[in-house]
């Protein structure tokens, strides 16, 4: 599709840390992107997304913004997990594509239903994966093409923190069912999405899931096993209660590996206010490069830049040139399918295959 303007309206829903550190910034740093609306009804928020983006509108609620869709051309929902499909499917029922943070919704199910509502009004539902452009990410997706390890045979990855006797924000806290809550759910979609990046569809999928923080209702500490016969070996960590941190990348093939430790430095920069527009931005200091290791051999290797700019240059090029989204909604389909086959693995102590 093409947007009817130089620059592509875009309606924020929801101003909590997703929409303000992770979406706003973003869409301001894209110059044929231009941030219109955003809804929240929060009044504290709504009287900082007018402080930092002049001129915003502020809408109360998504049917004030769906009243209002003139000059709107793209909407996205970056709100708790459980309103995001009925959210996404009135924007979508208005012929707006709509980009939807991970996991685009609690269930498989859900997610095939917007496939087929963004098909039949002939627009997109796109999943919010910024971690495809993280750092690190990207420099092991590198290796990985080119062949520098080898032939690969294990791949470990890993979001881990030490968050004692923290309680999760309320509504990431909500062990009802269809929340979409849980470690699962948050980090380890961006994990399980990078590995079907890496290695396509896998066959089977074991989990260990499980509830260890004192005030915690919902899943904190989980592993997951990607079966892909012929393939590398993919183990996934993601934990909140972890007090001793793994490497975030452990690559082995049969020629070298791979470690890389700490997380890529995008956040923690958002967080403390910086903007992507800042020269250097995503770049990481040579002290915490990752290493190609073969025996007593140790190579450093150069982190590529964070660049979670890249997303909305995509969805730019959407847009604008009528190029593919940048995240398909494929992709998350089958993440939830395997959010779903862990969530059977750990219920029933066996390994689940996926047809």
């Amino acid at each position: 599709m093409s947007a009817p303007r130089d620059t592509a309206g875009v309606a924020l829903v929801g101003y909590g840390m997703g929409g303000s550190v992770f979406h706003a910034p973003f869409i301001e740093a894209e110059p044929r992107l231009r941030l219109v609306s955003v809804v929240t009804g929060n009044r504290e928020r709504g009287a900082a997304a007018l402080a930092r983006h002049p001129g915003v509108r502020v809408e109360r609620s998504v049917e004030s913004l769906l009243d209002r869709l003139d000059g709107i051309d793209l909407a996205v929902v970056t709100t708790p997990n459980a309103s995001h499909a009925a959210i996404a499917a009135a924007v979508l029922a208005q012929g707006r594509p709509v980009v939807v943070d991970k996991p685009v919704a609690p269930t498989s199910d859900e997610t095939r239903e917007l496939r087929a509502l963004a098909r039949s009004a002939g627009t997109a539902v796109v999943p919010f994966q910024n971690r495809r452009f993280d750092g690190d990410f990207r420099t092991v997706a590198d290796l990985v093409s080119r062949g520098v390890l080898g032939a690969l045979h294990t791949f470990e990855s890993r979001y881990e923190r030490w968050q004692p006797g923290t309680s999760p924000r309320a509504w990431k806290n909500d062990a009802g069912p269809g929340a979409g809550t849980g470690i699962l759910y948050d980090l380890g979609t961006h994990l399980i999405d990078q590995a079907v990046v890496l290695f396509g569809r896998p066959q089977s999928v074991a989990a260990d899931i499980a509830v260890r923080g004192a005030a915690s209702r919902v899943p904190d500490d989980v592993f997951v096993a990607l079966g892909y016969p012929g393939g590398p070996r993919v183990h996934l960590w993601m934990s909140a209660v972890a007090p001793d941190l793994g490497p975030r990348f452990r690559l082995l093939g049969d020629t070298a590996g791979y470690v890389k430790w700490g997380m890529d430095v995008q956040e923690a920069l958002l967080v403390a206010g910086h903007s992507p527009r800042e020269p250097g931005w995503g770049e990481e200091p040579e002290s915490a490069w990752g290493e190609v290791i073969a025996g007593a051999e140790r190579r450093p290797v150069p982190t590529r830049p964070g660049a979670y700019g890249l997303f909305y240059a995509g969805m730019a090029s959407y847009l604008h040139d009528g190029a593919p989204p940048p995240v398909d909604i494929d992709d998350a389909v089958l993440t939830a399918e395997i959010i779903e086959a862990a969530q059977a693995s750990a219920r029933d102590g066996a390994i689940v295959p996926l047809a």
